[in-house]
């Protein structure tokens, strides 16, 4: 379960990408305070208790460190950044029946966007398992070795 780093000065521009997604109703967006119960409620009740603590963290920053994906005012996907630690980003999540349209790029790069232009110049993916290829493909995120556990490990268990 390693982590991966990507550098924050060469990122692909996702205009292209926003104006398809939005051909379709799908809009993504950064998540608003008053939004917080339900972008909360959708991690909790489609992923797990501690991306909803996660996801929940994302809110005590503003401007909101969590971007949603909203089709028919419903959320079907979020992404988080700088809530486990600094420069870090994730979690992040689409519904099952709405991966592969690019949505989780998308949401990837708004965070992404949003690291860059808050300073950073490279960001860490914690916990990359299975998404490695994905990361890899669309940021050119390389594999930081002997990472697993890092800023995991202060953790009390892992569920």
């Amino acid at each position: 379960m390693p982590d991966m780093l990507v550098k924050l000065y060469n990122l692909p521009d996702s205009q292209e990408l926003l104006l398809k997604l939005r051909s379709q109703g799908i809009q993504i967006k950064r998540a608003m305070t008053a939004d917080k119960h339900r972008v909360v409620d959708f991690v909790a009740s489609h992923f797990s208790a501690n991306w909803r603590n996660e996801c929940e963290a994302a809110f005590a920053h503003l401007p909101v460190h969590c971007f949603v994906a909203v089709k028919d005012k419903q959320i079907i996907g979020f992404a988080c950044h700088d809530v486990l630690v600094k420069n870090f980003f994730g979690p992040t999540g689409v519904l099952e029946g709405h991966r592969g349209s690019g949505i989780g790029k998308a949401l990837l790069l708004a965070c992404m966007h949003a690291m860059h232009e808050n300073g950073y110049a490279y960001a860490v993916i914690g916990w990359a398992e299975e998404a490695i290829p994905f990361y890899q493909r669309t940021l050119g995120a390389t594999i930081i070795e002997d990472s697993f556990p890092g800023a995991y490990r202060d953790m009390i268990a892992f569920d």
